[in-house]
């Protein structure tokens, strides 16, 4: 399974030659609106930032590798009354498990957690403000136990939203020797893939 960053909450993963883009935005500072190929588009919600469809043109043909399912939560700690509700997308190929919890604002549930537990592929939003923090995202991380656990939604020197936190205060939480800096926006995951934090470039 192929995993790249293309900035803030967007990801494509591709198993088999079939490729599946999560959260495409527009508008989000210091990134370029991507404009990406797949053959199908999952959004966690319907903001900007997250649902941008007009950046993915949709190929037609092939079979998906991906049995694909969802978790619904709320992008609030309020029950969704500040900001509606947010869908977390499961996706299982190849015997692996990927999860990405859009824009998460809350704690998870038992009953929530339990279709996430031991994934493979953990694609979290660390933060804050929008979204759960970084304290709240390292214990999520420590409840769900994947092996691969890759931050997202955060600000950097050159990008995002400037009320949102910076990745550092996230990869605090864990030890040094767990976290992997990447060359490039792309990770691939097998059943051999040592567990880690994972931070993509773009």
């Amino acid at each position: 399974m192929r995993v790249t960053w293309w900035g803030h909450a967007c990801f494509a993963v591709e198993s088999g030659g079939y490729r599946v883009v999560l959260d495409p935005f527009d508008e989000v500072p210091g990134f370029p609106t991507p404009s990406l190929t797949a053959n199908a588009v999952l959004c966690s919600h319907e903001h900007h930032d997250h649902n941008y469809r007009p950046a993915v043109t949709l190929e037609q043909g092939g079979e998906s590798p991906f049995a694909v399912s969802a978790v619904e939560t709320f992008h609030d700690d309020a029950g969704g009354t500040l900001r509606g509700e947010n869908k977390i997308h499961i996706l299982q190929a190849e015997g692996l498990k990927l999860v990405h919890l859009g824009d998460l604002g809350h704690p998870l549930s038992p009953e929530q957690a339990a279709p996430l537990m031991g994934c493979d592929v953990l694609l979290i939003p660390v933060g804050g403000y929008y979204t759960i923090d970084a304290a709240a995202a390292a214990q999520i991380v420590r409840q769900l136990q994947p092996r691969v656990t890759i931050p997202m939604h955060y600000r950097g020197e050159t990008f995002g939203f400037d009320v949102i936190d910076t990745l550092e205060p996230f990869l605090r939480q864990f030890d040094v020797g767990l976290v992997r800096y990447l060359d490039g926006p792309t990770l691939e995951i097998t059943d051999q893939t040592p567990r880690q934090i994972a931070v993509p470039t773009v």
